[in-house]
């Protein structure tokens, strides 16, 4: 019944119903949505029996809502909009008190001091809840636990992804301190779905942002390719030979792939020390590019 983070511009760009057909075809009834971007604290219609809940306050970023089935809007009895990262419905359906709680945490890049107000608010929408009240929170952590759970065996499985960061850390800590559970760690996920939000949200930008990517990658790779094709044509393989690469020696080349791997490895994980990395080799390939040449 309860799904849930979906990155969900599309209901900005004015394709809520997009995001409606999705819910119907899946038999999803309540699902939470991330980085909204809509100004205003309301309720609105998406078309197909669905209304969302939403709260932001800044149309360029953040924000966040709670999409319902409409026969589940009359059983709505409470709505907290804390903030443009946390929000909360809750419902009674049949007999039981159910608080759907939708979270937008801050990204890795942001300010410590944003993360902790984030995790502050969120502590204090649990402690609101009387016992006895189920809760789900579902959001984008911004955030990996990491692979295994050692030590950890009460709130989470062992199949989350990566290595764990301050932002993963900090999501197992909130799970203990609530004596909850970090719930998708405990299925293995298909290689394909693994791929994160930032990648397809990067990839849907380049694609001119008119392309909504299907969950298969085989299908996904397919719609990469056909949209180059259309949009940059197909070459004739030949390979035109650049009177400028006499310089193009192998001491550039590492420091090329090095670069580009770093560059890879920044992007995943915006951390401080990842772009110093990066801004160390691009002034390295600098160096290297000049005394080749």
């Amino acid at each position: 019944m309860v799904s849930g983070a979906l990155l969900a511009k599309i209901v900005v760009q004015g394709k809520g119903r997009e995001l409606a057909d999705m819910m119907e075809r899946r038999k999803v009834d309540i699902l939470c949505v991330q980085e909204t971007r809509w100004k205003g604290s309301k309720a609105r219609s998406i078309g197909a029996g669905f209304k969302l809940f939403y709260y932001g306050v800044d149309s360029k970023r953040n924000g966040v809502g709670v999409v319902l089935k409409e026969e589940f809007v009359r059983n709505v009895l409470e709505v907290k909009r804390v903030s443009d990262r946390v929000m909360s419905l809750k419902l009674e359906i049949e007999g039981v008190m159910l608080n759907v709680v939708s979270g937008y945490a801050p990204q890795v890049g942001c300010e410590l001091e944003e993360k902790e107000r984030f995790w502050s608010e969120l502590d204090e929408v649990m402690e609101s809840i009387p016992t006895g009240e189920r809760v789900v929170i579902r959001g984008d952590f911004n955030g990996h636990v990491g692979e295994g759970n050692r030590g950890d065996e009460e709130v989470m499985g062992k199949f989350g992804v990566k290595e764990r960061n301050l932002e993963g850390q900090m999501v197992v800590d909130f799970a203990k301190r609530m004596g909850m559970a970090v719930v998708n760690t405990y299925f293995q996920k298909r290689e394909e779905h693994r791929v994160t939000q930032e990648w397809r949200q990067k990839l849907r930008q380049a694609l001119g942002g008119q392309v909504v990517l299907p969950d298969d990658w085989e299908t996904t790779a397919e719609v990469i390719r056909e949209t180059g094709r259309k949009v940059l044509g197909v070459s004739s393989g030949r390979r035109k030979e650049d009177k400028e690469t006499w310089w193009w020696n192998e001491e550039v080349q590492d420091s090329i792939q090095r670069k580009r791997l770093d560059k890879m490895k920044w992007d995943m994980d915006r951390t401080e020390e990842n772009r110093q990395e990066y801004k160390e080799l691009q002034r390295r390939v600098k160096r290297e590019v000049s005394k080749a040449k």
